[in-house]
C-alpha cells in the first residue's frame, strides 16, 4: 500500500495528459493537434458559411486522432484522442451536410 500512495503522488505532477509522471511529446503532440482539428471542425462544421473548412480539419483531424490513439502511452492521452476523434466526425457530418468540400 505505501507504494500506491507514492505513486499516486507521482502521478499528479504529470498533467492532464502525462498521468503516469513521464514525458510522452510525441504522443502530447499529435493529441493536441488532433484535439484542436477535431474542435476546428466541429466549430466549422456548424457554420454553414465555413463548411469547406470544416470538412478539411475533419479529413485531416480523424486520422490523426486514430494514429494518435494507436500510439498514445496514458489514459489522459486517449481520454482526449476520443474526444478528438467524435468531435471530428460530427463536425465532418455537419461540413458535407452543408456541403462539404464544394466552394
Amino acid at each position: 500500500m505505501p507504494q500506491e500512495a507514492i505513486q499516486r503522488r507521482r502521478s499528479r505532477r504529470g498533467g492532464l495528459l502525462n498521468t503516469d509522471g513521464r514525458r510522452h511529446p510525441l504522443e502530447n503532440a499529435l493529441t493536441l493537434a488532433a484535439f484542436v482539428l477535431g474542435v476546428c471542425a466541429l466549430v466549422f462544421g456548424f457554420i454553414s458559411a465555413t463548411h469547406f473548412l470544416g470538412a478539411l480539419a475533419a479529413v485531416l483531424g480523424l486520422p490523426l486522432a486514430l494514429y494518435a490513439q494507436l500510439v498514445s502511452a496514458t489514459t489522459g492521452e486517449r481520454f482526449f484522442n476520443v474526444i478528438a476523434m467524435i468531435a471530428s466526425f460530427v463536425g465532418g457530418a455537419m461540413a458535407l451536410r452543408h456541403g462539404g468540400f464544394s466552394l
